[in-house]
């Protein structure tokens, strides 16, 4: 029975990515954004969102339903600190293998076909936002300066949004004639537009949800620890929307929309969820958190040197970060068995 909840959420998230970047060109292309903008906003927040709930949700359910705060505050500084990482490392592999994987299709072959100025924006943006963050979680911080911390964060998004919209690089090429749920044949009102995105994110939410709950019963059946679960299933699960959105969009040769779906949710879940992991946990990292966040940071630095190379972004160097996601896995079982 759990097997049969996980294919279904992984036939529902699939299902709902495809309406999604169906429904987000077009909605990208009536607000006159551009590649960037719209792969690095309006998919990467859209399609973060059921990650960052999880968060959310262990916190306030400490707060409102009086569960036990210690284990609240575990989940959700789990789930905040593996989203991050899980994009900066294993997301960044599956665009390397999807690259393969279409590259006789592809126009480009073999190569990511970017826009190197947009995203070499957001890993800068995310660097420089996670560093501190994280930095917080070693070194403890009185409650003031906390606040503050995360108020910078907060208003430094909103900052990496208005530039990104400002300069949201070339405008959408080959955008899709047809809304897929729209049954008529002219033109989608702009409300049957947004209704397809936030109608696809709802599933998608509820997909996660699921094999997430699958994965748990799971885990307890197996005998799996449940840190296990928190540290990497889990984040594992939640980010699958992002993975396959932008497995979606190179395979269509729209490699600016796969990746900025990607980096943009990095600089998102860098600093809104972080602040609220700052302000309502105690914000003190261990060794497996510490482990995470440095090799977020170290895959970061890693691509922005490649990205500052005159020679093409090849899908065969995106593989690299896969081997930093499987390093912090065997770490992490280690400390947990041990």
């Amino acid at each position: 029975m759990t097997l049969i909840q996980l294919l279904l959420s992984v036939v529902a998230i699939l299902g709902a990515a495809s309406l999604f970047t169906n429904s987000i060109e077009i909605l990208g292309d009536r607000l006159g954004w551009g590649q960037g903008a719209v792969g690095s906003v309006l998919a990467a927040v859209g399609t973060a969102l059921p990650e960052t709930m999880i968060p959310i949700v262990a916190l306030l359910g400490a707060l409102i339903v009086g569960g036990d705060p210690s284990v609240s505050s575990e989940i959700g500084v789990g789930a905040i600190l593996g989203a991050p990482f899980l994009l900066s490392t294993l997301a960044m592999f599956v665009v390397g293998a999807a690259t393969l994987g279409f590259r006789h299709l592809r126009d480009s072959g073999a190569e990511v076909s970017i826009d190197k100025r947009t995203a070499f924006r957001d890993i800068a943006f995310f660097a420089v936002f996670f560093a501190p963050a994280a930095g917080a979680g070693v070194v403890p911080l009185p409650f003031f300066l906390k606040v503050t911390l995360a108020i910078l964060l907060v208003g430094a998004y909103v900052f990496y949004v208005v530039r990104t919209v400002a300069f949201g690089g070339e405008g959408l090429e080959e955008v899709p004639e047809k809304l897929w749920l729209w049954p008529f044949s002219d033109q989608p009102p702009l409300l049957a537009v947004v209704a397809q995105v936030l109608g696809s994110l709802v599933v998608m939410a509820a997909g996660a949800h699921y094999f997430v709950d699958g994965v748990e019963k799971g885990s307890a059946s197996l005998g799996i620890p449940a840190g296990l679960i928190s540290l990497i299933l889990a984040p594992l699960a939640t980010e699958l929307p992002e993975k396959f959105n932008s497995v979606v969009w190179l395979g269509e040769n729209k490699d600016t929309l796969a990746l900025g779906n990607i980096t943009g949710a990095m600089v998102f879940q860098s600093t809104v969820p972080v602040s609220l992991g700052i302000l309502f946990t105690s914000w003190s990292l261990d060794f497996i958190n510490v482990l995470s966040a440095a090799l977020a940071l170290l895959s970061g630095v890693i691509l922005l040197v490649l990205l500052l190379r005159e020679a093409p972004l090849k899908a065969q160097y995106m593989l690299g970060f896969g081997a930093l996601y499987a390093m912090f896995v065997v770490v992490a079982a280690y400390e947990i068995a041990f």
